[in-house]
């Protein structure tokens, strides 16, 4: 049965990063053709750092990322601690609405903010709304669920004496929030943070529907380099994207092992020094 599953994983990979990795290769091909290895060349990084249209795309991008996944992760850390302050039963329903996004369609959600941003223009009497603005609410709105998903779970596992404890040593309310509660949560906001960025820096679906043609993000962008053959500088441009993401997912995941192997550490010297005391 191990080796079953061990097969199936392999299979799982291959599947997940073979097309990356024809893509990344591809990437340092001298001909344009995917299916033949002409030579090893790196014309096409430099090919693509001197398109200024593509920079400032990225750069477009990058703003809306940043930008955003900093603003959800604020709201989304504010709405956890106050959904985690909730009775459970209505903390249960309120996490319920809040996952919901995350399971609706991509284009549900593009379409219904665009007709929202359009009923927003004509009551406001402005013509052309979409813009800068509206791709950062957009990014803000789908961004907020997953930062609650990643604080919500660090706020159950706190201990919740901690705060009392550290008003009974002294500190006022804000001094024990911002050195004990966020402390200890940090873990979750900082995840929350990243998966956001990593949310935001590849959207197209949503973005799509709500930006408008003085504002674009790359994704956008290259959808329509995709209706013509690709040129190879695209495919070097995807490489280092999918590399940049990559090392985002690599930092959240070593710092969840961190977060758990720190706890493990602190349940093993609490058992020590009870075990102390009760001898």
């Amino acid at each position: 049965m191990k080796r079953l599953n061990r097969f199936i994983t392999i299979i799982v990979l291959i599947f997940l990063y073979v097309p990356m990795i024809v893509l990344a290769v591809a990437s340092f091909n001298t001909g344009s053709d995917i299916a033949i290895w002409e030579g090893f060349t790196l014309h096409q990084y430099a090919e693509l750092f001197r398109d200024a249209n593509l920079l400032r795309l990225l750069l477009n991008s990058l703003i809306i990322s940043v930008l955003a996944s900093l603003i959800a992760t604020m709201l989304g850390t504010m709405a956890s601690l106050g959904i985690f302050s909730m009775r459970s039963r209505m903390r249960r329903l309120v996490m319920t609405v809040t996952d919901i996004p995350m399971t609706n369609p991509e284009i549900v959600t593009g379409v219904s903010l665009a007709l929202l941003f359009a009923f927003a223009g004509t009551f406001l009497k402005i013509k052309s709304i979409l813009g800068f603005f509206t791709l950062l609410i957009a990014h803000v709105t789908f961004n907020l669920p997953y930062v609650i998903l990643s604080v919500m779970p660090k706020l159950a596992q706190m201990d919740g004496d901690l705060r009392d404890a550290a008003m009974d040593l002294g500190c006022t309310p804000r001094q024990a929030f911002f050195k004990v509660l966020i402390h200890e949560i940090m873990p979750g906001i900082i995840s929350g943070a990243l998966m956001s960025f990593t949310m935001s820096l590849d959207d197209f679906v949503i973005s799509y529907f709500v930006s408008g043609s003085g504002f674009i993000t790359l994704p956008v962008e290259i959808y329509s380099y995709t209706k013509k053959p690709l040129q190879p500088k695209i495919y070097a441009l995807f490489t280092l994207l999918f590399i940049v993401i990559l090392l985002v997912m690599v930092a959240m995941n070593l710092l969840q092992m961190k977060d758990a192997k720190k706890r493990v550490q602190a349940r093993r010297a609490f058992r020590g020094r009870t075990g102390r005391a009760g001898v």
